[in-house]
C-alpha cells in the first residue's frame, strides 16, 4: 500500500481546509485509515481514524467538532475536512494505514500500529 497525502496550504484562523490520501494498493475492510500530525520537537500526535468498512470512528478531542474523517471507497480516497481551522492546527499532516492491528483497543490512536505512512502535507493557520 502506497499512500499520497495532498491538500495542506496556508489559511487563515477560522478557514477551512480538506485533506485528501490516495491509497494505491488494495484496501480491506478491517484496515484502519488515520490521520496525524507533527510539530517540530513534537511526537506525532493522532488527529483521527476510521476503518475502512466504515463502522468505526474515532477523534482526538482537540479536534472533535471541526475536523471529519470520510472515506471513498471507489476512489480508495480518505479525507480530512477540517473546520474551524486555528493557529495550533498549524502542523504537518501524515496519513497512515494499519492492516494488522485493526481490532485492538484502543481504535486507531496508536501511531506504532501502523504499517504504511504517506509523505505528509503541511497545514499552515495564521492568526
Amino acid at each position: 500500500v502506497q499512500l499520497q497525502a495532498s491538500g495542506g496550504g496556508l489559511v487563515q484562523a477560522g478557514g477551512s481546509l480538506r485533506l485528501s490520501c490516495a491509497a494505491s494498493g488494495r484496501l480491506f475492510s478491517s484496515y484502519v485509515m488515520g490521520w496525524f500530525r507533527q510539530v517540530p520537537g513534537k511526537e506525532r500526535e493522532f488527529v483521527a481514524a476510521i476503518r475502512w468498512s466504515g463502522d468505526s470512528i474515532k477523534y482526538a478531542d482537540s479536534v472533535a467538532g471541526r475536523f471529519t474523517i470520510s472515506r471513498d471507497n471507489a476512489k480508495n480516497t480518505v479525507y480530512l475536512q477540517m473546520n474551524t481551522l486555528n493557529p495550533e492546527d498549524t502542523a504537518v499532516y501524515y496519513c497512515a494505514a494499519d492492516s494488522r492491528f485493526g481490532f485492538r483497543l484502543p481504535f486507531g490512536s496508536v501511531a506504532s500500529r501502523y504499517d504504511y505512512w504517506g509523505q505528509g502535507t503541511q497545514v499552515t493557520v495564521s492568526s
